[in-house]
């Protein structure tokens, strides 16, 4: 498939998608998701990737949310349809098997700011705003903002943002706990490229276990957690990685991780 709305690159074990529609701000629309959703595929079926950034194209936005001349002409029965769409993108975003890291360098809006929390986390630039807008237009967010805002933060602070469509900037972002770092703008996609790097150079099926074990054990009980835990750690046990980790540290060397399952 060719991509017209986004950009899909590879650097070695790191594959970075790049929202490509500059002159809206990134807006999402139907032709956007798809070429997005078609990309998820090709990365969740590529086991030399190990981590996944994304980041938008231009000097002002991440995603500045959704096209909203393709929204406004679209009927109930079709907007439900546009809704369950992103959320089923996005929902594959953040159970992909390997780590995303969102490189959010400006506007995080309506469903920019969604996509940016089905990441692992988040990187921002000194420049970068967030906020779920979508009352000011009568409407209320559609991508999920709803249920994972009250999850990345306070709830009383994700109803207010919600409730009166306000912006924060990155430093206020990172204070709710909404980011893990602010950097500024020239040093993001260094700062982002180094950390992602740091991860590749891990096993992939430790890295994929650690992120279905957090995930999984999110909205359950601690006792449940943990048992998912264990049988997390007791599969990283199939994979070759383990065995080259325990060996690599006692021999004092610099383990390289190769993936895959002994079976």
């Amino acid at each position: 498939m060719d991509y017209t709305h986004i950009l899909f690159e590879k650097k070695g074990p790191i594959a970075m998608i790049i929202f490509n529609r500059p002159k809206v701000l990134n807006a999402l629309n139907s032709a956007l998701l798809k070429e997005l959703s078609h990309a998820l595929d090709r990365i969740a079926e590529d086991e030399a990737i190990r981590v996944l950034v994304l980041t938008g194209s231009g000097e002002k936005a991440f995603v500045a949310g959704a096209d909203i001349s393709e929204l406004a002409t679209l009927t109930p029965l079709q907007t439900k349809n546009f809704a369950q769409r992103g959320q089923d993108i996005i929902n594959r975003l953040q159970e992909l098997p390997i780590p995303v890291i969102a490189a959010v360098n400006g506007f995080a809006l309506g469903g920019g700011m969604e996509i940016a929390m089905a990441c692992d986390f988040i990187y921002a630039s000194d420049t970068a705003m967030f906020g779920q807008p979508e009352i000011n237009l009568g409407l209320i967010p559609g991508f999920g903002g709803t249920q994972r805002l009250p999850r990345r933060i306070n709830i009383g602070r994700a109803k207010e943002l919600i409730f009166t469509g306000a912006m924060v900037n990155a430093s206020e972002a990172m204070g709710m706990g909404l980011v893990n770092k602010v950097i500024p703008r020239s040093e993001l996609m260094d700062e982002v490229m180094k950390t992602a790097s740091i991860i590749a150079s891990k096993g992939r099926v430790a890295l994929r276990e650690a992120k279905e074990a957090i995930n999984g054990g999110m909205n359950i009980d601690l006792a449940t957690g943990c048992r998912i835990e264990v049988n997390a750690f007791a599969l990283c046990m199939a994979s070759p990685d383990a065995k080259e980790g325990t060996s690599a540290f006692l021999e004092k060397r610099k383990a390289q991780f190769k993936g895959g399952y002994q079976g």
